[in-house]
């Protein structure tokens, strides 16, 4: 089993380019099996969910292949139309397959999907969107089986901006006869990301980053290339990091119009924040201020996924935050993880007030989740000794090698195998030889 270990105290300095959107790009990658051909997925981060997209495609019969930091898919000799159960556990992302086998094949079986534990998650908005296209759906022994002679465009109403259920009915409206409008929309920056790819296919999707989007079905598919944004998530994290541990931070390759809630709430707390077009540079004393209540939102409020990250860089504030969760219930999982190393947490349902403490200390903790694994990260970068983070498959799901990027910033911290550090600028390979990192 690996871990990582911290030895906290470090003020982080340098710049950072950030990685390809995980969220971004999984869309993406199902995107592919709407045309029978080849695609070139530039800026594809390399995780755990990526693998896991990549392993669905090969069962389906596509064929993927790394070319430098590009994916190659080529779905020309796809030839299945379910996917297992093993694979579909592997992240909660598995379900928008979906929309994308059903608009290719006409019907699709798959298992319901894995991934965090962060509270129920059911997809029955992904389901009525299809069901509203023309698909006859059916459970089965935990099985759901899609079929659709043929799917018909239609106006589809989602109850809330669900990401993945706009995602999931634009791909299945991809294969519907006439012009889908879907109303009530999510807005993030990803679902404009899928409509360019689909755009550059040969697809006719407008209205993404609004409430209504619509899909012109039917039409001819081809190969194309696109270029996956930053993550937003991913920098978000790293000004976290450089807030709370202090120092000179620049971030580049992501859009730092999508991190305004961030940035300001980080701006509250007594930082100074200096936005490009695409980098964004933050200085920080360490010591951090209270601010006023962080309340997660669908886009463009405060990202849910970004929450942990900020509750870890105001552990060490100086007053009380109180953090209103809107989204998953079970977000506060790494809340107790935090409280091991000294952070002082109160949590009621939906609501946590983070008071700030003089100091914290290290301790050995555990992964929740992707991003409260982030979290216990960030803590221990602020803390006093070694923290020791374990489970680190949740961290592997969302982050390219996080060691490296806080490492290549000035963080001390190495991914264990025996006693290896990853020194800044290094990183340790298994017979301990330093190697440039990239």
């Amino acid at each position: 089993m690996q871990e990582l270990v911290i030895e906290g105290g470090c003020r982080l300095q340098g710049e950072l380019t950030i990685q390809g959107s995980k969220n971004g790009v999984l869309p993406v990658l199902a995107a592919t099996i709407l045309c029978a051909g080849e695609c070139r997925v530039e800026n594809c981060p390399r995780l755990r969910d990526v693998d896991a997209s990549i392993a669905i495609l090969r069962h389906l019969g596509c064929c993927t292949r790394w070319e430098g930091g590009a994916l190659l898919v080529d779905t020309t000799h796809m030839d299945k139309n379910e996917v297992p159960d093993a694979l579909m556990r592997e992240m909660r992302s598995s379900v928008i397959f979906l929309g994308a086998i059903l608009a290719r094949q006409g019907e699709a079986a798959l298992s319901y999907p894995g991934g965090c534990e962060l509270g129920p998650r059911p997809i029955d908005m992904h389901l009525a969107a299809l069901r509203a296209l023309g698909a006859e759906i059916e459970e089965r022994g935990g099985t759901l089986r899609c079929r659709a002679r043929v799917l018909t465009a239609t106006e589809i109403v989602l109850p809330l901006p669900s990401v993945g259920a706009t995602e999931n009915a634009i791909l299945a409206a991809c294969g519907a006869e006439g012009t889908t409008a879907i109303y009530n929309a999510a807005r993030e920056p990803e679902i404009a990301e899928l409509q360019d790819f689909l755009n550059a296919m040969g697809a006719q999707v407008c209205g993404a980053g609004g409430s209504i989007v619509t899909v012109t079905g039917k039409r001819a598919l081809h190969g194309g290339t696109h270029r996956v944004i930053g993550d937003r998530i991913a920098a978000a994290t790293y000004l976290c990091a450089a807030a709370a541990c202090g120092g000179e931070v620049r971030l580049s390759g992501v859009d730092c119009r999508a991190l305004s809630p961030v940035t300001a709430a980080l701006y509250e707390a007594g930082c100074a924040v200096e936005s490009g077009v695409e980098d964004v540079f933050l200085r920080s004393g360490g010591r951090l201020r209270a601010i006023h209540p962080v309340r997660t939102a669908p886009y463009p409020g405060f990202p849910t996924d970004a929450q942990p990250a900020m509750m870890a860089a105001l552990l060490r504030s100086a007053g009380s935050t109180v953090f209103v969760e809107n989204i998953f219930e079970n977000r506060y999982r790494h809340a107790g993880e935090l409280s091991r190393m000294g952070a002082d947490i109160r949590v009621a349902g939906r609501v946590a007030v983070v008071s700030g403490v003089p100091s914290l200390h290290g301790a050995s903790v555990k992964c929740t989740d992707l991003r409260g694994g982030a979290a216990l990260v960030l803590a221990g970068l602020q803390a006093e000794g070694t923290t020791r983070v374990s489970q680190l498959e949740h961290i592997d799901r969302g982050y390219e090698s996080m060691e490296r990027e806080l490492a290549l910033l000035g963080a001390r911290i190495g991914r264990r195998e025996e006693t290896q550090w990853q020194e800044r600028g290094t990183i340790e390979d298994a017979d301990g030889e330093g190697t440039p990192s990239s």
